[in-house]
Order: structure tokens, then sequence, then C-alpha cells
């Protein structure tokens, strides 16, 4: 029986693996370390303003995004003409490569790092030019200088470097833009950036302001607690924002997102009293970890990475039966993200028996 058509690039699409849900088949406490989420539950003054933009669910959202873009804008010292929105910062990726490449149109980025990318730029019909890490874990900025070809439209660099938690400092991630053709657009994904903590904290919007050429990705999902909401925004050039604006899906972030966003940027100072507490949680597990004899990257997003191998499933498994819930990279590692203090513990313990 003859059926549509659909796109032969779809049959070997790779699919973008979700972290687990919390689990325990005993009833016994279970926790979600696989999807680098925020243990906090969103601040009360942002549930209050949420209870009210609720009453509104009938109306469609502000499809600008003005309130927020506005918000952003005063925040960053940048024009609002230079925010563009998305749901979340996986749709602004999306919008990016969208805005940049055509069929066959080439975007190089480091590997392994945040696995949408390469499922966003084969959705495009572009071509992933996937730069392997370091034996450290971080990018290898030469040789993503040296895969720039006639072909690029687009870089991305993850700093910190998800999963892998490592981070660009900011001489050298300078030096690789100087090495980028202007034609070129560079995308910094910054997803992480309120947990690192390196004195050497490249800040993008600092690099947006001197390269034309240069786009920042953040989001609301990590740091701010919203994931659930999907919001995330992008700060570049009035023409580069425009274009993002252009690909993004019409009314994608609802009124709901753009309110706890705004509430969210107004209550920083106590939110960030959160980041600070998660990023001494991140350490304690570091030290734990490295005291057991593991060789753990020096971690400055909201979770730690460990180079596992050919044991990371058995290691993943261990961690589910305990209760708790990673993500593996079958045959490279895992990633685990920094939850409640209690799940915490399990996973150091679940490390020291593995090791045993």
């Amino acid at each position: 029986m003859e059926t549509p058509r659909l796109r032969a690039t779809l049959d070997d699409l790779p699919a973008y693996v979700p972290g687990r849900p919390a689990v325990s088949a005993s009833g016994a406490p279970a926790f979600k370390l696989s999807s680098n989420e925020n243990p906090y539950p969103p601040l009360p003054s942002v549930l209050a303003v949420l209870s009210e933009a609720a009453s509104g669910l009938n109306r469609y959202p502000d499809m600008a995004c003005v309130r927020l873009t506005t918000a952003i804008a005063e925040r960053f010292g940048v024009p609002p003409e230079h925010v563009a929105t998305g749901t979340g910062g996986v749709s602004v990726i999306q919008q990016t490569v969208s805005a940049t490449c055509d069929a066959g149109d080439e975007v190089v980025y480091p590997w392994r790092s945040f696995e949408a990318y390469p499922i966003i730029t084969k959705i495009a019909g572009a071509r992933s030019v996937q730069v392997p890490l370091t034996t450290d874990e971080h990018h290898d900025l030469d040789a993503m200088a040296e895969a720039i070809t006639d072909r690029t439209r687009l870089v991305i660099v993850c700093n910190p470097n998800n999963p892998t938690g490592t981070l660009l400092r900011r001489a050298e991630l300078d030096g690789f833009l100087r090495r980028v053709p202007a034609s070129v657009l560079v995308l910094i994904d910054e997803a992480y950036r309120e947990f690192a903590r390196d004195p050497e904290l490249p800040d993008g919007v600092e690099l947006y302001r001197r390269y034309p050429n240069v786009a920042v990705l953040r989001t609301f999902s990590k740091a701010y607690g919203l994931a659930g909401l999907r919001v995330g925004y992008l700060i570049a050039g009035q023409r580069i924002a425009e274009a993002m604006r252009k690909t993004a899906v019409p009314f994608g972030v609802s009124q709901l997102a753009q309110d706890a966003a705004v509430a969210s940027l107004r209550a920083e100072d106590e939110l960030f009293e959160r980041v600070e507490a998660l990023v001494k949680e991140r350490d304690r597990v570091l030290d734990g970890l490295r005291g057991q004899g593991w060789s753990v990257p020096t971690p400055q997003g909201n979770f730690v990475w460990l180079r596992l191998g050919a044991r990371t499933d058995e290691f993943a498994a261990a961690a589910r039966r305990a209760g708790v819930m990673v993500r593996p990279f079958s045959g490279e590692g895992v990633r685990i993200s920094i939850g409640e203090n209690e799940a915490n513990d399990i996973i150091l313990s679940v490390a020291a028996a593995f090791r045993s």
C-alpha cells in the first residue's frame, strides 16, 4: 500500500534521550538526577505571579514577549532589538540553525556535547562537523578552527560544556573568536553559566559587544528553576536577533513562562542564593568522588561527569537499583545532576561500591 512520503533524512535521525523519571519498584524514595534540573521549586513570589497569570489562559500570549524582552535588555544593558526569545534553549538553538543554514551547509561543534546539536542540524538538512573533545574533556579549539570551511555557517561553543562540565576560559575563547571568519556566526551556549565559579569565566554578553558574529544563548530552565515552562533567550546584533525571531514558533513562549521569567529576573538575589547552595553541594560531591579515587573533570555546571567507557550502563543500572536515575551515554560516561542532598549521598555510596 502506498503511504505518504516523508523526508528520508528522518530514517537515521538520532533520537533525543530525555532523563529517566524517578521511579522505585519497592516504594522507596527515588530521585531524578538525569536532566540537570534545579531541585528547588519556584520561589513563592514567582508562584504568586503564575497563579495570577493562570486566569488568562484563554488568551494568546504576547507573541513579541515585550515585557520579557525589555526585562532581559535592561538586565544586561543591551537594546531590546538585540534580544530574541524561544521555548527553551533547545528551541533557540533550532531557531539559530534555521536562520543560518540551508541544505548542505555545515555546523561545527564539539563532541561529546549537548545531544540536541546533531538532531537539530540534521532536521535542518545541514551537515554536522563534530570535533572530538581533548583527552581532558575540553573543547579542542584549534581543531574546531581548522574544521571551519567555506560551507560553515554556524559554530557552537558550549560553555560550560554539557555533559562534561568543563569550561573554556576567557583568553582561549577570545583567541578562538579571533580566528573565526566574520561571515560565520558563533553561538555561545551558556545554559549553565550561573553555576560556574572559575575566575577566568568568559562573559558571552561582553563578547557579543566585541564580536558582531557572536550570539549568546541563556535559559531560565536551570539556575532559575523554570524548566517546565520552557523559556530561553538569545542576545545578538539586531540583524541576527531579528532572524531568530523570524524562525521562532509563533506564540511559542506561553504567558505563564513570560511572566514567571520576568518575576525571576526581579528575584535574582534570592534565586542565586539557591544557586550558591547547589554549587557548594556540587563541590561536596566532587570532593567525595575524588576522595574515592575517581578522576572527575572540575565541574562548572550543576552536574558532574564520570568517564566510564564500557561500564557506563552498568553504573547507571546500579544507581537505578539504589533509587537514583542518572544520564548514561552508552560507551562513554555518566552525567549526574546535583540534586537533593539525600540523592547525592546515595550516588556517593553507589560510586564507592562500584569502585570496590
